[in-house]
């Protein structure tokens, strides 16, 4: 059949008929909102680089999470950002530092906000790479035992999923390893699988205070160009013992999205990240886009790729505007 008899306007004639037929739908609850912890109490300050996002003490944490579950988003992605920095990232270990009291903050305020934790040393460390270093190197090895012991902080102070983003070889086998041993059976690990040396991470960096000393990442994440590497290191990191895995970044990645969705029948997130944020937020000033349209249409599109979950700063904004 073909026109006249076949018009493929019928099908969105009006916006209830677009919506019946609608292939690709967005909810709230597959949105995760990260959040930014600093030390101390009734902290909100707004990052310069990330424009309507902010730096939260872990009551401010709380009641930001208890805000987003109440737009529909269930869970959150936790960053912190210590008081103090050395070679080894030690504060990354310290039980009461803002990412674990944070998590104990927004279990006790939102009992139904699943509380995610990044494990990585890059915030904690005063060279700002992501592992600890022997010469200018970083040592794979002695940094899985860091993030190891990282994980067992969170997971002691109640976080529900650990999401290791460091890129070390075999980071998934040893924080699974730990956290069985350790009693914590039942938390889930959230591989960063495919998380690419990326320059739309410049606006995080600087919020996180993590941007390298010296050198750059690209010995351990991931080089953009290389679609049937991520594939293995997906594959590893199921092996492994993740539960979820997760490329990063969103939008200029989702090639690998797609992928990475017909590759394994395990949850799939994807993390549209500052960069890809502030591009939105720029274009949208400087008047040359509708935001709401823009923000939108780059979450179905992600979603659309095979995403089964959207880190996203528009988390918020986006329950709202689904309503």
């Amino acid at each position: 059949m073909s026109f006249p008899e076949l018009r493929m306007r019928r099908l969105r004639q009006s916006p209830e008929m677009r919506e019946i037929f609608a292939e690709t739908r967005l909810h709230p609850s597959m949105f995760v909102k990260p959040l930014f912890v600093v030390p101390g109490s009734g902290v909100r300050r707004e990052i310069p680089s990330l424009p309507g996002q902010f730096h939260l003490s872990p009551d401010e944490a709380a009641r930001e999470a208890a805000s987003l579950r109440g737009k529909g988003v269930l869970s959150v992605l936790l960053f912190g950002l210590p008081e103090a920095k050395d070679a080894e990232g030690t504060s990354a270990l310290d039980p009461e530092g803002p990412v674990p009291m944070a998590v104990r903050a927004i279990r006790e305020a939102s009992p139904g906000t699943v509380v995610m934790t990044d494990v990585c040393l890059c915030e904690y460390t005063d060279h700002g790479h992501c592992g600890i270093l022997r010469g200018d190197e970083v040592a794979n090895d002695v940094t899985l035992e860091a993030l190891s012991a990282m994980a067992l902080v969170h997971a002691e102070a109640g976080a529900q999923v650990i999401a290791p983003s460091d890129m070390m070889d075999g980071r998934i086998g040893a924080v699974r390893h730990a956290l069985d041993g350790a009693d914590f059976s039942d938390r889930l690990v959230m591989a960063y699988a495919a998380k690419h040396a990326s320059v739309f991470y410049g606006p995080f960096r600087e919020a996180a205070g993590s941007a390298p000393a010296f050198g750059d990442r690209r010995t351990y994440q991931m080089p953009p160009g290389n679609a049937r590497e991520a594939m293995r290191e997906v594959r590893l990191d199921i092996e492994e013992g993740a539960d979820a895995v997760m490329v990063k970044p969103a939008m200029p990645y989702l090639d690998i999205v797609r992928r990475v969705r017909e590759m394994t029948d395990l949850s799939v997130a994807a993390y549209q990240v500052s960069g890809e944020y502030v591009m939105i937020e720029a274009a949208a000033a400087a008047g040359a886009l509708s935001r709401e349209g823009a923000i939108l249409e780059s979450l179905t599109a992600i979603r659309r790729a095979g995403a089964d979950i959207i880190i996203t700063y528009y988390a918020d904004v986006a329950a709202d505007l689904i309503g």
